[in-house]
């Protein structure tokens, strides 16, 4: 799953993409505009916990140590 935001109307959505081929047919469903570009987001980026997207903890580490929260 990838987040893309349309060039034409602004419209931000999530598309299952499997290979570069199923990009090149993408089109925004709210305008059907063709230009749309990848949004990075939280769920994109691996390995990372954000404190504003867990709620102020780490949901993962549970140890007490975490150098990614703090926590």
């Amino acid at each position: 799953m990838y987040e893309y935001k349309c060039a034409k109307c602004g419209e931000v959505f999530e598309e299952l993409v499997r290979s570069a081929a199923d990009e090149k047919g993408l089109s925004c469903p709210v305008c059907g505009g063709r230009k749309c570009g990848k949004v990075f987001s939280v769920f994109a980026a691996q390995g990372t916990v954000s404190k504003a997207s867990s709620g102020g903890s780490c949901d993962g580490c549970h140890s007490g140590n975490c150098s990614t929260c703090g926590h």
